[in-house]
């Protein structure tokens, strides 16, 4: 057990860091080869915080467990809304004013009722996971156009879209971070999910609930550490444009994966228990932000409850029936 922990751990760090310099190659290489800052940063460098999560998405299929793949998607989801977001607002009240934000969220719900639909009949087809990725890759040019044909160069998610994209980067060294991360990704999800796979038959948990727990935080801590950094900078719709962003990328991106590699049957509970919990927070997310409401700050008290929603949500879990 201790060794199934270690190797868990160590996966998720060696995930983290090799999905940061993957991206960051990938990135250097894109605007060496003249592809405007924007374009990199809304795309591939907007990708990089969903890449842990592809991986294990993609190693957990390939090992026949496709209900952790699953469970990481949806748990990643409740995960940066109801945890990273929480946190967030408890440190300090965000305010939302973002035209971006203002974008993304009707995507992000739009999204989330799609998944919501596939997942209703307890079946993941290899059509339905063609559709989500065909979603994913209109839905990235959709923004990218967006925001170009309207760009607005005050906006703090347009600045650091264009900040976060590496300049001065040779060739040589943004390949070998690019191979680095390519070799080290798949070695250390295989870690992650041989690890706590381990340990939900050591206790008697489902992969399902793996993937929703322990897997789905692991992933989802640089939105939090990204979040985090970004308010101390007053940089408040940058905490959230990562956990909408975000989101739209597991829906689209990680969900298609268990669809396109081992669809089939999955475990019920996900159909119904966590499907709704993601949903339902998708439209809490879209309540506390979108204009309409009145109200542009997410608080602390609503901070409050989100954690408490994702504490209640743990004990529903875990705790036998």
């Amino acid at each position: 057990m201790i060794l199934s922990i270690t190797f868990l751990l160590v996966g998720l760090i060696g995930l983290i860091w090799s999905a940061d310099k993957f991206v960051y190659g990938a990135a250097a290489i894109a605007r060496n080869f003249g592809l405007p800052p924007l374009i990199i940063g809304l795309t591939i460098v907007a990708m990089g915080s969903s890449a842990p999560e592809i991986m294990v998405a993609i190693t957990a299929s390939l090992d026949g467990a496709p209900n952790t793949a699953i469970g990481n998607a949806l748990g990643s989801n409740i995960t940066n809304i109801a945890l990273v977001l929480g946190i967030t607002a408890l440190i300090k009240p965000l305010m939302v004013n973002s035209q971006l934000i203002n974008r993304e969220l009707p995507i992000l719900v739009l999204v989330s009722g799609i998944a919501a639909f596939i997942l209703f009949d307890q079946k993941l087809t290899a059509t339905e996971g063609t559709i989500l990725l065909s979603l994913f890759f209109i839905t990235m040019a959709l923004l990218a156009w967006l925001t170009l044909r309207d760009t607005k160069k005050e906006d703090p998610l347009l600045i650091e879209a264009q900040g976060d994209v590496p300049e001065g980067v040779s060739n040589q060294m943004a390949t070998l971070w690019i191979v680095v991360g390519l070799i080290m990704l798949p070695i250390s999800s295989h870690f992650v999910v041989g690890g706590a796979i381990d340990i939900a038959r050591f206790f008697g948990i489902s992969e399902l609930v793996i993937g929703l727990t322990i897997i789905a935080i692991g992933t989802s801590l640089p939105e939090l550490a990204a979040c985090i950094a970004s308010i101390k900078n007053n940089e408040h719709d940058l905490a959230l444009g990562n956990i909408i962003g975000s989101n739209i990328f597991n829906i689209l991106a990680v969900l298609s994966v268990p669809a396109l590699i081992a669809p089939g049957i999955f475990d019920e509970a996900a159909s119904g228990r966590d499907m709704y919990m993601m949903f339902g927070l998708t439209l809490v997310l879209f309540g506390m932000c979108w204009k309409m409401f009145g109200k542009r700050v997410v608080s602390r008290v609503e901070g409050a409850i989100l954690v408490l929603i994702f504490i209640g949500y743990q004990y529903i879990l875990f705790v036998p029936k």
